[in-house]
């Protein structure tokens, strides 16, 4: 019953509302994986850092969008492929403005990636809503 209460709660939240906690909560883990990597196998190794963090939380990220933000019915593998292509241009918008924030504006790498996984994270919403998760049916 109380489940039920808080779903229905949940799933009253605008998807918007929904996509920046569950996100926040995202990025939170991707970003500890980044920042270890960063820290341990040195500065010079973000642009490595990002692409492992990235591989390491996609099916995080995928499970808990679907589940939480943008709960959908259908084909599981072509959803997770949808994701995926999403994730592929979401990952260049991101290594693209981490490189210009660490190269040509001097920033520190643990800025810079905040920044840049801000910027990208308007264009994945974007495209998980009209793309990776379109055939949205609410399952409350």
């Amino acid at each position: 019953m109380i489940s039920n209460k808080i779903s229905n709660l949940w799933f009253k939240l605008s998807d918007k509302i929904r996509f920046i906690i569950v996100g926040c909560c995202n990025f939170v883990v991707s970003y500890i994986i980044y920042s270890l990597i960063v820290y341990f196998g040195g500065e010079s190794l973000y642009q490595i850092s990002l692409g492992l963090s990235w591989l390491i939380t996609s099916v995080i990220s995928f499970t808990t969008q679907r589940l939480f933000v943008f709960p959908v019915k259908g084909n599981l593998f072509k959803q997770y492929l949808k994701c995926c292509v999403t994730w592929f241009f979401s990952y260049l918008i991101n290594a693209f403005l981490l490189e210009i924030f660490v190269k040509y504006f001097s920033w520190n790498v643990y800025i810079a990636q905040i920044l840049a996984n801000s910027s990208a994270a308007v264009f994945t919403y974007i495209m998980f809503k009209i793309f990776a998760f379109k055939n949205k049916t609410e399952c409350v």
